[in-house]
């Protein structure tokens, strides 16, 4: 201050002298230029720490590694290696040199057009007549080969069923062919009298042929076998498979009484129904993590209208009226606790009907009675109709009956339910043959080998597909929002899911089709998890126009006299020595 003081007592002096009115005879001081400058270095200083402070946590998503497995995948989808051989037990002379291309032609011919999910195959042919042996196919299919010395199969055929035929075949492929990567489906073809065509639950087939001159035709049923059903299904359109986004299914079955005033019936579920859908859940565990819950509901009316038809002696609906046949308001079904919001629950009713429309069933379009009674709704279940004995509109208001529903019409239901649910994952409920010989046989899990491993691959397929999906449109959002929260949760549940991605597609090159199922599952749960984690919805991920209008309030009041005051001060302070110097030239000059 003293400076300051004698600085403006100089300035007087030599105005009051006359000698100049805008000079300065001593030396501007600096503190007010130090105090001023300091608090606002001081502010400049602190600036980074409020932007540490404010900071937006990001956690690195790989997103060039999923963009190269999505690229990857759409180019070239997954392709699951399969091995199909065709097995002579009879002798065979084909019109054609090579007839492995012959069979891999027709095949070929089955397809519609390649697909995610569908088989990378090779095709064997041998002919193992037992008196000669010979092996044709492509050089990849070399490690596949039948080996010889199956020609006393023929022998040990005959007298026995189907079963024991399925069985005894399973037994002389695991025994007669070689390792090699990817399943192996088999055919194999005879001479005899009772021509039939039957495929086995496993993994292969038979044909018995009269005659076997007929190359051509042959050829043909062979081709139907392996594409027609171990390829697709036999199914010629593949439907919406029901699996929830986090690989859970909840199975709730409900029995419901629609008139509790006539008769309530009650089930004994875990000890019967449990018992026989439990081989069906661990056969399509590989496809989805199944639970089941059950429950008895109680006025439970349907909401279509039946009437009585005197030809059937009994109320009928129609197959128009089905979709209105689930009463929404009245069946209060959706009581399961165990099923996240992303879980798939399917509905699986059994409907009791009141003395007032008992007997009660379906009519098809044909004008005959349904032969299961039954229905179902796609995405959302099916409904299985159960008249209680000897019902009839003459027993209603005599008295009410209390009973348990029978394990044997339990068992009943049971299978119309496993039929519907094979319907559900894009099955055939019951195979229509091509040709009265034809034969599909059952297996005692509701799906055959064949079956499940067409399930696997198209899961397989549709889970990688989605996950990747899921992964790239988060890597996209977070990409375009520069200031979105990305916890560490979401980065390691991202690079999880892109490992399980990846080693369910080692899995699939190496044709283990239920591993790679369970992994596709995991990825896709995983995506699903890090696109939906609660963090990315609750916390707002703003733009620096919002932060701006966050902190500015506090800030930019006291900045902004700072940096006026600051600016205020060096101004005037060369102003000051301006006139300072300005004087000491004058005064040089002047002597």
């Amino acid at each position: 201050m003293a400076d300051d003081t004698s600085a403006a007592a100089g300035t007087s002096t030599e105005t009051g002298a006359g000698t100049g009115s805008n000079l300065r005879t001593t030396k501007p001081g600096t503190k007010r230029l130090f105090l001023t400058v300091s608090v606002l270095i001081s502010f400049l200083l602190g600036a980074p720490f409020l932007l540490k402070s404010t900071e937006i946590h990001r956690s690195p998503l790989p997103s060039a590694a999923i963009s190269s497995l999505s690229d990857h995948l759409h180019s070239n989808p997954p392709s699951f290696p399969c091995h199909f051989q065709a097995i002579f037990l009879s002798p065979f002379k084909p019109s054609d040199s090579s007839l492995s291309l012959s069979v891999a032609e027709r095949i070929r011919a089955q397809l519609s057009a390649q697909s995610c999910g569908n088989c990378n195959f090779t095709v064997s042919v041998t002919v193992d007549s037992g008196s000669s042996c010979r092996d044709e196919g492509d050089a990849a299919s070399a490690a596949c080969l039948w080996e010889c010395g199956g020609g006393g199969l023929v022998d040990a055929i005959e007298g026995r069923d189907d079963q024991g035929i399925d069985e005894l075949l399973l037994s002389a492929v695991n025994e007669r062919t070689g390792g090699c990567a990817g399943r192996v489906y088999s055919v194999f073809v005879m001479e005899g009298r009772d021509e039939r065509v039957v495929i086995g639950k496993h993994r292969h087939a038979w044909m018995v042929l009269k005659d076997l001159d007929d190359s051509t035709s042959v050829v043909s049923m062979i081709g139907t076998v392996f594409g027609d059903y171990f390829m697709r299904g036999g199914v010629e359109k593949g439907e919406y498979i029901p699996v929830g986004s986090d690989g859970n299914v909840v199975l709730s079955f409900s029995l419901l009484n629609s008139n509790p005033s006539d008769w309530i019936y009650d089930w004994d579920f875990q000890r019967t129904g449990e018992v026989l859908l439990a081989p069906v859940l661990e056969a399509l565990a590989p496809v989805a993590n199944i639970t089941m819950e059950s429950q008895v509901l109680y006025h439970a009316p349907k909401s279509s209208i039946s009437y009585w038809d005197e030809k059937l002696e009994a109320y009928v609906v129609n197959t128009r009226d089905l979709p209105f046949f689930v009463n929404s308001n009245e069946w209060h079904l959706d009581t399961s606790l165990s099923a996240s919001g992303r879980s798939k629950v399917l509905q699986f009713v059994v409907y009791v009907p009141s003395a007032s429309e008992c007997p009660l069933y379906i009519r098809t379009p044909e004008g005959e009675m349904s032969k299961t009674n039954a229905f179902i709704s796609p995405m959302w279940g099916g409904v299985a109709i159960w008249n209680p004995p000897g019902c009839s509109m003459q027993s209603q208001g005599i008295h009410i009956v209390r009973d348990v529903l029978p394990p044997q019409e339990l068992e009943k239901i049971i299978e119309i339910f496993i039929g519907q649910l094979r319907l559900l994952f894009g099955l055939n409920s019951n195979y229509v043959e091509p040709s009265p010989i034809f034969k599909v046989l059952a297996s005692e899990k509701g799906f055959t080998n064949w079956e499940l491993d067409l399930l696997y691959r198209q899961h397989t397929c549709f889970n990688l597909l989605s996950s990747l999906s899921t992964l790239q449109s988060l890597s996209t959002l977070v990409e375009s929002l520069p200031r979105m929260i990305v916890m560490d949760e979401i980065g390691k549940q991202v690079e999880l899911s892109l490992e399980a991605a990846n080693l369910a597609e080692r899995n699939i090159s190496l044709g283990i089709n239920n591993a790679s199922a369970l992994s596709s599952i995991r990825a896709r749960a995983l995506a699903e998890d890090a696109f939906f984690h609660p963090s990315i919805m609750s916390i707002s991920y703003s733009s620096m126009e919002h932060y701006f209008a966050i902190y500015m309030p506090f800030f930019a009041p006291v900045s902004l006299h700072v940096l006026l005051a600051a600016v205020k001060e060096v101004k005037r302070y060369f102003a000051e020595r301006s006139k300072y110097l300005t004087f000491r030239a004058s005064k040089l000059k002047s002597s």
